[in-house]
Parts: structure tokens; C-alpha cells; sequence
């Protein structure tokens, strides 16, 4: 018999707010231990919380990125449980009535589950709570830091749509990628920003009732996930396969050894004792405010790819580039407005603004020149006034100075020789030259042609139309 894997991913996730979810302490990383604390993330006995007005917002924007319902209705409940990361002992969250739900996510993933290249993950909820401390072991003791209590968490919950380790990979990627994108989270997983528990069951193929969930806590690395699904998965099957009864728990990933471990029994919502909290009031956001964060949705990753595909004809490739580089995309799209060829201008911020901004390590802002000197340099070649050879020399004075194309090739007197006569001239001389190369060329080799047009180049010094140097020295060696 075979089976299946069955995924659903809670993914935690930062939201870049300056203060704390409840209280006016810094969101700051690496600050000293126990810094950025005061008596409401302590949880100490008669204060009250007052929610971070940032928070809500970015958590409903979050909702219309994922393509959420706004529910008109929220509110926070109190999530009990007892660890030394919580000062409180309980977790402030949102239980039965969230800020977000029913949205989905859609991302490039060509596997199983995808259509046409595109997957889609449903999103179950995407609700508000509160981040707890760190806890850290070491040989005799362990301490925790309370700096991170308090922070803004958004919890973001698939339904159990993934079905393989890489398709969970390929929607963790999207998925941060939009929230970075629209400002929500920096999505930086060395500073913990992005956490993620992994729920997992198998199935005999084609059937539809879920088998046992076991839950994978706290990774903290997307190849981490990958890697812990790709352990886990089999072990399940083969478990079942024995004729094992799996059972719901909860396990830890060890990284370094490659396996996951038991920890315990799953806790059940009863387990936790929700209730409304009673210190905060629930959420109700107006028509007004709505409106107000909808207008901040940005362009998503792969909705920009398509329209850059689709309004500037570039090849999928050229698309991801200029999307994974906001900055460099609207530089393009600056660069290409009214363009009959945009893959050119595409060429050249790729191939040669993107190249030398690495090489000097500085930003667009630094940028001597600007779009519309690159609209200029591909003119100069379409009209024919310079080949790109001289293109690229073009770009690198322009780069250096800060003039225009035109104003470069002027200068340097670089404008491209297209006279019959005078390249035929250039052609007679690397003929004449070469008669090892045209003996070759006329027994029937073929690169040999391609040694005589650089010869040919060579002697104009890089200004011979290319097209009419091909064109007279093939009709010249077989006449």
C-alpha cells in the first residue's frame, strides 16, 4: 500500500513594530539580557496591557496580503500554560474569534499539488498574540531573557494543504517573502524572527480521513523543516507499516543528529483553559480604518513577475531578478517606459548596472545617471549609430562620469562605421592578411568566418556594423 503525507505549517512570525505588543518597551534584537522589560511584560500583579495600535494594523494587512476575511469582530483570550519563558503563565493570543481567516497563498512550485507551475496553500488564520522570552542552558544553570516577551507574534496557520517536504520549503520562502515585501516583518531567521511548528500525518493514498497529527515544534530554519520532514515522513510509514497505532504528539527536531525525538502527548484546546481576557477590549476596526490599511497592500513577488512577463515581454528569469531587487525593478521599469525593445534595457541593468553596483558596493541612490540614459544608450544602438561592443564602453564611461550616452560616444568618437565602402576596405585587408583562415573558411570551415570578423573589427577599432561586416566578407570569400 502507499501513502501520503499530510502538512499543515503555524508559522510565527515578528511584526516590525518599535515597541512591544502591550507595553512601551523597544522590539529591539541583541540588546543585553532582561533590558527591555518593565512590570507589564514581567507580568507583574495589578498591570494592564494596552494593545500596540501598529500591531493590529499590520496584523489586518497581513490579512488582505494573504487574502484573507476581516472579520468585523475580535478579540484576545488568555492561553494558560506553565514555562519559565512565561513571566505570566499564560500567553495572551487569539483563540475563537481572530483578527484574520479564510485566505490562501499562492507560489511557484512545480510538483506535486501544483497546476501549471503554481501552487495553492490555504490559510486557516492569521491571528495576533504575544511573543514569550528565551530560555538558554548551560552547564550548571539556566537563565532566561525577557526581552522578547511581549514582542508582537503573528501566528499564520495553513490548512493541512502541503504535501512534501518541498513543497513546504517553496511556501515558507512565499510566505515570507510577501510579509517582507509588505513591510510586516523582516522575516530574519537568525534573529528568531521567523519560527515555525510543523504538523504532520500520513495516509494510505487516495483516502480522505487524516491519520494521527504530530506536531514538530520550534524550528527555526526553513531547511530545518525540509530536512525534519524528510525524516519524519518515512518514519510515520513505516510505523504504520508495522502495524504500529501512532499516536498525537508532540516532537523536537534534532538538527544535529538528523532525527526527531518525543517530547510529549499533544495538548488539546481544553488543555490550555482558554477565556476571554479581561484587561482588553475586543477589536472591532471601522469602515474608515479599513480603508485606511487596504491602501497600504503592495505588489506581491509573483503578482509583479507575471505583469513584468506579461507588460514587458522578458523572460521569466529576468522577471525574478528584477523582483527579487525592488529597487533595481523600478529602475527598469523607468528605464523601459516606451521602449520597442525592453529585454535590452533588461540586459543591461541585469548584466551591467546590477554587476557594477556589487562590484563598488553602493546603492541606485549613488548612481551617476539615470533611467532615461539607459533608454538613450539602447537607442544609439537600434538606430545604428554604435554596435554593442561599443555599448558596453558606453555604459562604463557613463557609469564613471555621469554622462550621456551620446555625449560619450561624441567624445570618444566611437560612432559605428556602417560605409560599404569603407568596411569593405577592412574586410579586403583581414582577407588579404589571413589566407590561412579563408583557405579554411573555403574548405568548408565555418568558424573560420567568425576569426576574419574580429580581424575586421580589429581594424576599425571596434566601429564596423557588425551586420555589414558578416554580410561583405561572405560574399567576398565565395565570389
Amino acid at each position: 500500500m502507499e501513502y501520503e503525507a499530510v502538512i499543515g505549517l503555524e508559522t510565527h512570525v515578528q511584526l516590525k513594530t518599535r515597541s512591544k505588543m502591550w507595553c512601551g518597551c523597544a522590539n529591539a534584537f541583541g540588546s543585553d539580557p532582561n533590558t527591555n522589560v518593565c512590570p507589564i511584560c514581567l507580568g507583574m500583579p495589578g498591570v494592564l496591557p494596552v494593545a500596540n495600535d501598529e500591531a493590529l494594523r499590520l496584523t489586518v494587512l497581513t490579512g488582505y496580503l494573504l487574502n484573507c476575511e476581516i472579520p468585523r469582530f475580535a478579540k484576545f483570550d488568555r492561553k494558560n500554560y506553565f514555562y519559565p519563558d512565561s513571566a505570566k503563565n499564560y500567553q495572551v493570543t487569539q483563540y475563537d474569534r481572530p483578527s484574520t481567516a479564510n485566505g490562501w497563498v499562492e507560489f511557484e512550485f512545480d510538483g506535486p499539488g501544483s497546476v501549471d507551475g503554481v501552487a495553492r496553500v490555504r490559510i486557516t488564520r492569521a491571528h495576533l498574540e504575544e511573543d514569550v522570552g528565551k530560555s538558554s542552558h548551560f552547564d550548571r544553570h539556566s537563565g532566561v531573557d525577557f526581552n522578547r516577551a511581549g514582542v508582537p507574534l503573528l501566528e499564520i496557520v495553513s490548512e493541512p494543504d502541503l504535501n512534501g517536504p518541498e513543497m513546504a520549503y517553496a511556501y515558507l520562502k512565499a510566505l515570507t517573502d510577501i510579509l517582507h515585501r509588505g513591510g510586516i516583518s523582516d522575516c530574519d531567521l537568525e534573529k528568531g524572527m521567523v519560527r515555525c511548528d510543523v504538523n504532520v500525518s500520513v495516509r494510505p493514498k487516495g483516502t480522505a480521513t487524516l491519520g494521527s497529527k504530530i506536531e514538530i515544534k520550534n524550528m527555526n530554519s526553513f531547511s530545518g523543516v525540509r530536512r525534519a520532514l524528510e525524516y519524519e515522513i518515512p518514519r510515520q510509514i513505516e510505523a504504520v507499516r508495522r502495524g504500529e497505532k501512532l499516536r498525537q504528539e508532540t516532537r523536537r527536531w534534532d538538527d544535529a543528529a538528523g532525527i526527531t525525538e518525543a517530547m510529549r502527548s499533544k495538548e488539546d484546546a481544553h488543555d490550555y483553559r482558554y477565556f476571554p481576557e479581561p484587561d482588553l477590549m475586543p477589536f472591532a476596526p471601522t469602515d474608515a480604518w479599513l480603508e485606511e490599511v487596504r491602501s497600504l497592500v503592495v505588489e506581491l513577488p509573483l503578482q509583479r513577475k507575471r505583469r513584468l512577463i506579461r507588460d514587458y515581454g522578458i523572460p521569466a528569469g529576468d522577471a525574478e531578478v528584477l523582483c527579487d531587487h525592488l529597487e533595481l525593478g523600478r529602475f527598469f521599469e523607468s528605464a523601459a517606459a516606451g521602449v520597442r525593445n525592453p529585454k535590452a534595457i533588461a540586459n543591461l541593468v541585469i548584466n551591467n548596472l546590477q554587476a557594477r553596483l556589487a562590484e563598488s558596493g553602493t546603492g541606485l541612490e549613488e548612481l551617476k545617471f539615470g533611467p532615461a540614459g539607459l533608454r538613450e544608450l539602447v537607442e544609439l544602438v537600434e538606430s545604428g549609430r554604435i554596435n554593442s561592443k561599443i555599448a558596453q564602453d558606453v555604459f562604463a564611461e557613463m557609469y564613471a562620469t555621469g554622462e550621456t550616452p551620446s555625449a560619450v560616444v561624441e567624445r570618444k568618437g566611437w560612432v559605428q562605421v556602417s560605409d560599404t565602402g569603407a568596411i569593405e576596405g577592412f574586410c579586403d585587408a583581414a582577407i588579404a592578411g589571413n589566407p590561412g583562415s579563408v583557405a579554411d573558411f573555403r574548405a568548408g570551415k565555418a568558424s573560420a568566418l567568425n576569426f576574419l570578423k574580429g580581424q575586421v573589427m580589429k581594424l576599425s577599432k571596434g566601429k564596423a556594423n557588425p551586420g555589414l561586416v558578416g554580410e561583405i566578407l561572405e560574399r567576398k570569400l565565395r565570389s
